[in-house]
């Protein structure tokens, strides 16, 4: 699609850009993003044509080891915007990743429970079984990590613990990238694939194996209204950012290391163009609901449900106070549960300059754009 803001200067010399990358990668996950935006507008590719560097989903392979990249960061040259937990966990091995931006999107998450089972509130949870999945083919397990916090969260909101309720735990065969064909700009799932991500829950909790289980987003309460189901939680909407911290707040914009340290001004280009696509957002609220649902594979109905009337106001890059502390909050929260084992500081872990640089740029091309 056409772009209609003006491209941005990167302040390189030829020589200099021709010791850039031929490829830029990048992933994004079914959730809110700026990204998402500036994939839909064309703006990426836009960006950097005048250097004749590609940009490309990682969907674009189909080599396997290189979509496992979405949560290993391992490809080169590629940027990320999606779920914290996967970079967390990939820094915490010692992958060659920078984190260099944040958004935070509230959304709809918590516990539901069938009509008759009598739980309408998380302390009548006490002595029920909550369903916890387990996916034993992947790498890190993001859905876990989110289902298990949100699962605590809501039971030390009761005065209750893991004790006090019956864990059960979920094996899940499916991998979380399933095969689908190859393509420049698409995502790494579609609604279909989308659509079995809690699969064996929602079996679980109708063959009445589990009383509750956790779920999030517009396919929580698509789940929900399908089951007529009780809202036991809604940690969204709780007042306590602390409280909705979540693999999916805040989002997490992380780039390859080694590109972030040769290639700043391109790093800073492409934050730009996320930057710029916020911007837009702000004022395009009908069309980011319809860009979102088509990445999280859902109605649009049910985007402003989950995410909420504010939605097309929070997606331009940050590193705000609250979301760093929340990011160390989460990664805090897997070390102490076993996700990850080695420790680090997520403050050491930013690298702001590109950021900074990006909103120079963005700067230029607002004026550039009203001139």
């Amino acid at each position: 699609m056409a772009s209609t803001f003006p491209q941005s200067r990167n302040g390189q010399t030829k020589a200099e850009a021709s010791h850039g990358p031929d490829t830029l990668w990048y992933t994004r996950c079914p959730v809110p993003t700026a990204s998402s935006i500036a994939i839909d507008r064309g703006w990426l590719d836009e960006e950097f044509t005048g250097d004749q560097i590609r940009v490309s989903s990682l969907r674009e392979s189909g080599a396997r080891e290189v979509r496992e990249s979405h949560f290993s960061h391992t490809q080169e040259n590629s940027f990320r915007q999606g779920g914290n937990i996967p970079p967390i966990w990939a820094k915490s091995i010692g992958h060659d990743v920078s984190l260099i931006g944040l958004s935070w999107v509230d959304k709809f998450q918590g516990l539901i429970a069938l009509p008759n089972s009598g739980i309408e509130k998380p302390a009548a949870l006490r002595g029920r079984r909550i369903g916890l999945p387990r996916r034993v083919n992947d790498q890190i397990d993001f859905w876990r990590a989110t289902s298990l916090r949100g699962i605590l969260t809501t039971l030390e909101l009761a005065e209750l613990g893991a004790r006090d309720v019956e864990i059960v735990d979920l094996p899940v065969d499916e991998t979380y990238l399933v095969a689908i064909g190859e393509d420049h700009s698409g995502s790494l799932w579609t609604a279909r694939t989308l659509r079995r991500l809690q699969a064996t829950e929602l079996f679980a909790l109708i063959r009445g194996e589990v009383d509750a289980i956790f779920t999030n987003g517009p396919r929580g309460l698509e789940l929900q209204t399908l089951l007529n189901a009780r809202v036991v939680s809604d940690l969204g909407r709780h007042p306590d950012a602390r409280i909705r911290t979540s693999n999916d707040t805040p989002v997490a914009i992380t780039v390859s290391g080694k590109l972030a340290r040769e290639n700043p001004e391109i790093v800073a280009r492409y934050l730009a163009r996320l930057i710029r696509a916020g911007d837009w957002a702000r004022t395009h609220a009908d069309e980011t609901r319809r860009i979102v649902a088509q990445d999280v594979g859902t109605a649009e109905e049910w985007v402003a449900e989950a995410y909420g009337p504010r939605l097309h106001q929070r997606l331009t890059p940050e590193l705000s106070e609250l979301s760093i502390v929340a990011l160390e909050s989460q990664k805090n929260f897997l070390r102490t549960h076993g996700f990850i084992q080695n420790d680090f500081k997520v403050a050491d872990w930013i690298n702001p300059e590109p950021l900074a640089r990006a909103f120079e740029l963005a700067g230029r091309a607002r004026v550039a754009a009203n001139s």
